[in-house]
C-alpha cells in the first residue's frame, strides 16, 4: 500500500524538479520563462480555481466534449454493428473508413467553418469526427468476436434482426463499446483545445489564447495544468466504468 503511494509521489516530485530545471535553463536567454516556472504557475492555478471565470470555460468545454462524444457514439455504434454483421458492407466501407480515420480532425477546421459557420457547430463536428473511429472499430471488432452460437440461438427462436441486435449483439459487445468510448475520450480531449481556438468566445482553448494575448503566462501554464488534470480525471472515470462493467 505504501509503495503504491510513494512511487506516484516520487514521479510527481521528479517531474516538478525537471520542470523547474527546464525553466531555470531557459531563464538566461528567455526572461519570460520565469512565468512558466512551477511556483508562479501553481500560484496562478490556485488563484484561477477560486474564481468563477475558469469554471465557466471548463463547463463549456465539458459540454462540448459530451455532445461530441454523444454524436460519435450515435454514429459509431450502428456503423460498427453493421460493419461487423455485413461482410459486403465491411468490404465496401473499410477502405473509406481507414482513409478518413487517418486524416487529422484539425485539417477539417477551415472546411468546418465554411460549411457550419463560427460557434459551437464546427467544434462539435471536429470532436465527433475525432471520436467516432475508436467507437466504430471497437464495436465492429466486438461483433466479429461474438460467439456465433448466440446468433444461431436467436435465429432458432425466430428473433427478428432488431431483436437480435438489441438483446443479443449489443449486450454481448458492451465491453468493446466501452473500450472504444474510453479511447475516444482521450482523443476528443486532445482535439478539444485547438478546436476551441476556432471562433468561439469561451472554453479552455479560448482561455489559452486569451492568456497569451494578455501576456498572462503564469495563467496560461496554470490552464495547461488544469487541462491535464481534467483529462486525467476523465480517463480515470472511463477506466473505472470499464472495470466496473467487466466485474459486474
Amino acid at each position: 500500500m505504501l509503495r503504491r503511494i510513494l512511487l506516484p509521489l516520487t514521479g510527481i516530485v521528479l517531474a516538478l524538479g525537471l520542470w523547474w530545471l527546464g525553466s531555470q535553463l531557459l531563464l538566461a536567454r528567455t526572461p519570460v520563462a520565469a512565468a512558466f516556472a512551477p511556483w508562479p504557475s501553481l500560484q496562478a492555478l490556485a488563484h484561477l480555481l477560486v474564481g468563477a471565470d475558469i469554471w465557466h470555460h471548463t463547463l463549456l468545454s465539458l459540454q462540448r466534449v459530451g455532445v461530441g462524444l454523444l454524436l460519435a457514439f450515435v454514429l459509431g455504434v450502428p456503423l460498427g454493428v453493421l460493419t461487423g454483421l455485413s461482410r459486403g458492407f465491411a468490404q465496401a466501407s473499410t477502405p473509406v473508413f481507414q482513409f478518413l480515420r487517418m486524416i487529422s480532425p484539425l485539417s477539417w477546421m477551415p472546411i468546418a467553418v465554411m460549411v457550419l459557420g463560427v460557434g459551437d457547430a464546427p467544434v462539435y463536428f471536429l470532436l465527433a469526427f475525432a471520436a467516432v473511429w475508436p467507437i466504430l472499430l471497437s464495436t465492429a471488432a466486438g461483433v466479429a468476436q461474438l460467439d456465433a452460437n448466440w446468433l444461431l440461438l436467436a435465429r432458432s427462436l425466430s428473433a427478428t434482426r432488431r431483436e437480435t441486435v438489441l438483446h443479443v449483439i449489443l449486450p454481448g459487445i458492451t465491453a468493446q463499446i466501452l473500450t472504444g468510448v474510453r479511447l475516444s475520450i482521450g482523443i476528443i480531449w486532445i482535439v478539444l483545445v485547438p478546436a476551441e481556438m476556432l471562433g468561439v468566445s469561451a472554453g479552455l482553448g479560448y482561455f489559452i489564447l486569451d492568456t497569451r494575448d494578455r501576456l498572462a503566462y503564469s495563467e496560461l501554464m496554470a490552464a495547461i495544468l488544469l487541462i491535464g488534470a481534467l483529462g486525467y480525471l476523465l480517463d480515470h472515470l472511463a477506466r473505472w466504468l470499464h472495470a466496473r462493467w467487466l466485474h459486474a
